[in-house]
């Protein structure tokens, strides 16, 4: 599991390392929620890691990576992970894993759509102890419109992913609309044709978006200060 934090021109990545075990991917989104970051869809390895080995991370751009080495156990607390440090924002970031034996066993580039690459200050995060930013306030849809094109610079193709998902599961949008947006390649243009879909169909599914993006994106939503609001049931 790879969660990213972008504070001002600081890009911290948390890349999580354990056998699968749903307790612990509750563990870890439970631990990564209060700290505003984003967690991005990564690939899995070609062959299982073994346990009782260990590995290495190397990030090219980084400036520091903790630890050096992860002994991969069962473990009951949360999972160990590598916690590494980007003196810059707004680039591709690319990732190797290597073994024991110093072989690859797992590669990954992050482009800079993937991730939030304006600034995210600790500050601008509910509970981070920094002053309170204020929000907007009016109706869903008012919300919404008047961070359109925020929301469209912003928002990362995991949570416009995300997103659709949500929208289709809560019956905003159907199959069909969710498909002929799912096949967009450009980031922006994504984004655009989902809010302004969601706009066309009122309040009601404004309400719902904004939920589903506090759920999704906690930073984004502090950042465009935006509120979740009641959904009629």
């Amino acid at each position: 599991m790879l969660y990213l934090t972008v504070k001002r021109e600081t890009l911290i990545s948390r890349l999580y390392l354990f056998p699968w075990n749903p307790g612990q991917i509750q563990a870890v989104e439970q631990q990564e929620k209060p700290q505003g970051s984003s967690r991005i869809l990564i690939s899995r390895p070609e062959r299982s890691f073994k346990l009782n080995s260990s590995f290495r991370l190397n990030i090219p751009c980084s400036t520091a990576i903790n630890p050096q080495k992860i002994h991969l156990i069962q473990r009951d607390t949360t999972p160990s992970f590598f916690r590494a440090v980007v003196k810059m924002t707004a680039i591709d970031i690319e990732m190797e894993l290597f073994n024991d034996d110093e072989r690859t066993v797992w590669k990954e580039k992050v482009s800079q759509d993937e991730y939030i690459s304006d600034t995210c200050s600790t500050s601008a995060v509910s509970g981070a102890g920094g002053p309170a930013v204020s929000s907007l306030t009016g109706s869903a849809e008012q919300q919404l419109r008047s961070v359109r094109t925020e929301f469209v610079k912003r928002a990362s193709r995991a949570v416009l992913d995300g997103l659709l998902d949500g929208l289709l599961q809560h019956t905003v949008i159907n199959q069909e609309e969710m498909e002929s947006v799912k096949v967009i390649a450009e980031r922006a243009e994504k984004a655009r044709d989902i809010i302004d879909m969601v706009l066309r169909k009122g309040t009601e599914s404004c309400s719902r978006m904004i939920n589903l993006l506090g759920e999704l994106d906690h930073c984004l939503c502090s950042q465009l200060q935006i509120n979740s609001v009641g959904v009629p049931t």
